[in-house]
């Protein structure tokens, strides 16, 4: 199988797809799972032995899951997800197992004629067609692995057509919007029960993260009352169901990107302002306790 790898003594083995490769000395079909399992063993000994990397690559299903056995992922080294969109010309790789680092790490890279290439600032090239001055718009550091990337969260609240308020959520989990819009309602008395609430993050991507609350709620309560949030403040925090903000985790690497790209001030919660060791940031710091105090400060300033 690997004949022309020991002739030409390669750093890297490329094998796509591994349910196309089979193993004559075995009756199974290619794909199935003796034949997936036998054939990933022999690759992991041979590169071993030999000293070379092997890169397998898998079908993975609608659902973005590799086709086949799960045993594949138990078997390999690390094992990383190539996620992109026929929309965006970006690509996200993303590494989900490593036995020799850290997980959930990302690289961004963008499809141009050449192929891939790498994308140095992330968090740059997400904003760079941000529209400034124009309500809903809030910008919010999030974290993929180790890796902060600014993002620009949008809202659009508008008056409900046809009786039933539609509730759209592009980038974070719909149960949360909810939640988010039942606190607006009880906590803050913003009446939103009646209006069409649309979410999405600029880029296509999908954060689970709990810190993007308070900038989904701002972003929710800027586009309701019409009102813009200034272009050079950050924003991040979990929200109770009281309305209180609750800490969030790697602050630091959060507030030291938003320095790097030029904002002027980030919004956190007050808990983690005083679990901050280091406050000599050229950013201005803000610390609150509930969702109201942060809506008092952005709307009265």
């Amino acid at each position: 199988m690997f004949d022309p790898a020991v002739a030409e003594k390669p750093a890297i083995v490329v094998i796509d797809s591994i349910q196309t490769v089979y193993l004559p000395d075995l009756d199974n079909a290619p794909g199935t799972v003796t034949q997936i399992r036998e054939c990933t063993n022999f690759i992991m000994q041979f590169a071993k032995k030999t000293g070379f990397s092997a890169l397998i690559i898998g079908h993975v299903t609608k659902e973005g899951i590799i086709a086949g056995p799960r045993m594949l992922e138990h078997m390999v080294d690390t094992v990383l997800y190539l996620e992109g969109d026929s929309k965006f010309d970006h690509r996200i790789l993303r590494s989900i197992k490593n036995r020799f680092g850290t997980t959930n790490e990302v690289g961004i890279f963008q499809m141009n004629e050449v192929g891939l290439e790498e994308v140095a600032n992330p968090s740059q090239f997400f904003l760079t067609e941000r529209t400034l001055e124009v309500s809903g718009s809030v910008i919010f550091p999030a974290l993929e692995g180790t890796r902060p990337l600014l993002i620009e969260i949008q809202a659009l609240v508008s008056n409900a057509n046809f009786g039933t308020p539609q509730r759209n959520s592009n980038g974070i989990d719909y149960k949360r919007l909810a939640m988010l819009l039942a606190v607006l309602e009880k906590r803050i008395g913003m009446n939103i029960g009646a209006k069409d609430v649309f979410i999405n993050l600029v880029g296509g991507f999908h954060i689970s993260d709990p810190s993007t609350d308070l900038p989904v709620i701002i972003a929710i309560a800027s586009s309701a009352k019409d009102f813009t949030i200034s272009n050079n403040t950050v924003l991040v925090g979990e929200v109770g169901l009281s309305g209180e903000l609750r800490s969030v985790p790697n602050l630091d690497k959060r507030i030291k990107e938003s320095e790097a790209l030029g904002f002027s001030s980030i919004i956190i919660p007050k808990s983690n302002l005083k679990r901050l060791k280091n406050l000599d940031y050229k950013i201005s710091v803000l610390g609150f306790q509930n969702v109201k105090e942060v809506l008092n400060h952005l709307f009265n300033n």
